[in-house]
């Protein structure tokens, strides 16, 4: 039997008023948020290296963690209760009970923490009986006081616009998001590493341009005050890159942000990143060979693996490139 019942609409304003009422309190009685706590570990340190420990095993261990973090569960049980925490590295589960901590603690104030809320809290690495890693709290403190309540659990951030309007609430209810956070930096150090092996020099050239070239691209205008004159957004690093090339520097690149003034959607950002690269003394064939060999290299060193699904499609960068002229790739794909 399907239960239809819908949940009680909730008034945010109202939420937001009462969090705010406990930030008062929290201001009056002391400092509000402390800046003292240190933290030791990292949630996904701890499941790494203690994942797959029994029971018995952390016991005789006796390991002692520090952690801080969001806090993104609670399941209050009478004198115990579970709460989740989540860091950058993922979650972590604690176990906090009302005899563990100080006289009037877990009553007066944990059970009065709102999900969202920045917590730290210390204790022993343990498993429950259900094999679930945990921390059993012997000292946990709010650090900062959320004033926002999150998305509902079960309904998540599944709006698209708000999830690239408000990427921070996107970041908070979605793993996938961070992990794709994470993939990014690691491409963009494995680039710099690949390039600076090759001998190649990482510069910045100017953002702001007298005259905007290197693409076919409206561009963002402003004004420079100092030097009475527009001045324009850069729309690519082109023309800079290769005066460096004319001044002698034989092998350049820049990752660096251009800056378009044409459309907006979910697929083009009118402000992105891109790579530019430049040696002399070789050809395009060159260039084409290394920029393979680059994103094999990515794929095989970050990815973990050559073969890689996209959107529905599958790219195999074991495989040579494809090579073609425009007018191959027009009459190809069209």
């Amino acid at each position: 039997m399907t239960d239809n019942k819908q949940q009680p609409e909730v008034d945010e304003n109202k939420l937001i008023a009462q969090r705010r009422e406990k930030l008062a309190a929290l201001r009056k009685a002391g400092v509000a948020f402390p800046n003292d706590f240190r933290r030791n570990v990292m949630a996904g340190e701890l499941h790494a290296e203690y994942g797959e420990k029994s029971k018995e095993e952390l016991e005789e261990l006796g390991v002692r963690a520090s952690i801080a973090g969001r806090m993104m569960l609670k399941r209050v049980m009478g004198k115990a209760s579970f709460a989740t925490v989540q860091d950058m590295s993922g979650r972590i589960q604690l176990y906090v009970t009302r005899d563990n901590l100080p006289e009037g603690f877990y009553n007066e104030q944990f059970k009065k923490w709102d999900l969202g809320d920045i917590i730290g809290a210390e204790g022993q690495l343990m498993k429950t009986n259900k094999g679930e890693l945990s921390v059993k709290v012997d000292n946990i403190r709010l650090l900062t006081k959320a004033l926002r309540p999150l998305p509902e659990k079960f309904q998540g951030l599944s709006d698209q616009e708000t999830r690239y309007r408000q990427r921070y609430l996107d970041l908070i209810m979605n793993e996938e998001s961070r992990n794709t956070f994470v993939l990014r930096s690691k491409i963009i150090g494995h680039i710099r590493e690949f390039l600076n092996n090759r001998n190649f020099l990482e510069v910045e050239t100017p953002m702001m341009q007298v005259i905007p070239g290197g693409a076919t691209a409206r561009p963002f205008t402003t004004f420079h005050n100092a030097l009475d004159m527009d001045l324009y957004l850069r729309i690519s690093p082109e023309l800079y890159l290769k005066r460096l090339v004319v001044g002698g520097f034989d092998r350049v690149f820049e990752i660096n942000r251009n800056f378009r003034n044409e459309g907006l959607s979910t697929r083009h950002n009118p402000e992105f990143t891109m790579i530019e690269f430049y040696e002399t003394y070789a050809t395009y064939h060159d260039l084409m060979n290394m920029t393979e060999e680059m994103l094999r290299s990515i794929a095989q060193n970050v990815m973990g693996e050559t073969l890689i699904h996209y959107q529905g499609e599958e790219y195999d960068f074991e495989k040579p490139f494809a090579r073609m002229t425009v007018k191959e790739s027009i009459l190809h794909f069209n």
